[in-house]
């Protein structure tokens, strides 16, 4: 089989674990939980059609296991993979919804959807594959980019995890934490950096794959695209529980850049964002 039916085939089977995996748990962040390890594997199926020994495969999976190591590190930390480690957001939506529209929801969105993303992002890997050559200035420039993108995003993550941190400690000691929410270091510029930073590194795999073909017109920038999509309806979603839990972040977001980094806005008089 090509590497691509294998990657199809391995994608209909990992659907078909994990929807019927949310059906017997009634919980529905299993997709969550293989997030950062699908990707690894569709890239290295991909460098082994090579046989490991095409340059620009290789770094593209060097990259995407560093990824996919430091986000399963984040994930784990926060308790994703342990019993009850739900997303709160499925939670919520589970509440606005009938049971079969969610279990419509579960199957052709958390499951098929996000999963058809996970293996579009890494097709960029099947045009290297394709264009086999060795690495030249652009690919270097791509590879520098992503490590700073993930150094960006392991520093956003920690810089929420501190928070977070310092957050549960003043709850615990009966104090009201202010502010209730991170809006410091990196997230002074950016409501979202961390995602920022990880779509721009899927992006930069798109690189790889018009790197190889010589030109950037290419289908599987598809992948990159229904990413960053999808990024723009969860984060929608997201700050809209913030808005209602959180009157002042709408100050804060009148502010701050929602995803690109940028400097702060100053606020009109009498109208002061939270920092």
């Amino acid at each position: 089989m090509s590497a691509f039916v294998v990657c199809l085939t391995i994608f209909a089977g990992v659907c078909a674990v994990v929807w019927v995996v949310s059906l017997v748990t009634d919980e529905y962040s299993w997709v969550d939980r293989i997030w950062s390890i699908m990707p690894v594997a569709y890239v290295a199926v991909f460098a082994g059609a090579a046989g490991f020994a095409d340059p620009r495969l290789d770094t593209v999976l060097v990259l995407v296991a560093l990824w996919g190591a430091r986000l399963t590190f984040n994930f784990a930390r926060k308790g994703g993979y342990a019993p009850g480690g739900e997303d709160y957001r499925w939670v919520i939506l589970r509440g606005r919804m009938r049971r079969w529209q969610f279990q419509l929801f579960n199957l052709f969105f958390i499951t098929i959807y996000q999963n058809l993303i996970l293996l579009l992002i890494c097709l960029p890997a099947m045009t290297a594959l394709r264009h086999r050559g060795h690495l030249g200035p652009v690919d270097v420039a791509l590879a520098v980019a992503f490590l700073v993108c993930l150094v960006g995003e392991t520093v956003a993550d920690q810089q929420q995890w501190n928070f977070q941190h310092w957050k549960r400690a003043e709850v615990a000691a009966g104090r009201q934490p202010h502010p209730r929410f991170v809006g410091t270091g990196l997230f002074r510029y950016s409501r979202h950096p961390n995602f920022f930073f990880e779509q721009a590194q899927w992006w930069l795999v798109f690189g790889f794959g018009a790197s190889a073909a010589g030109s950037p017109v290419q289908w599987t920038v598809l992948g990159a695209v229904l990413l960053t999509l999808l990024f723009v309806g969860s984060t929608r979603f997201t700050e809209s529980i913030s808005r209602s839990r959180y009157p002042e972040y709408a100050d804060y977001q009148a502010a701050t850049s929602p995803v690109i980094p940028w400097p702060p806005r100053r606020l009109r008089p009498g109208r002061a964002a939270t920092s």
